[in-house]
């Protein structure tokens, strides 16, 4: 009974790649487990992928606010260095 249900998780492929491909595969895996590893190297490279475009799309958006950004910093500025103005003369006082 739970071979059927672990059977019934998996979908039989049939896919064609080139000979130097198959002999990769082969070199570092045996023919009883190619499917393992080929599963294994699919998500590894979708997480690869996937990765490489959230960096990217991050990066994007970095650059893209920028200038907002950089335009909220210079407002706010003053606001916050007047608590740290006290200090500051304190600290000149002290030297």
């Amino acid at each position: 009974m739970a071979s059927k249900r672990a059977a019934g998780a998996y979908v039989r492929l049939n896919i064609t790649l080139p000979r130097a491909t198959v002999g990769l595969l082969d070199r570092v895996t045996t023919k009883g487990n190619r499917s393992r590893f080929i599963d294994e190297a699919i998500r590894e490279r979708v997480h690869s992928v996937g990765r490489a475009r959230l960096r990217r799309e991050l990066e994007q958006g970095y650059v893209a606010r920028a200038a907002r950004d950089r335009r909220t910093v210079e407002e706010w500025f003053p606001i916050d260095e007047e608590p740290w103005e006290p200090a500051k003369r304190a600290r000149r006082g002290r030297t």
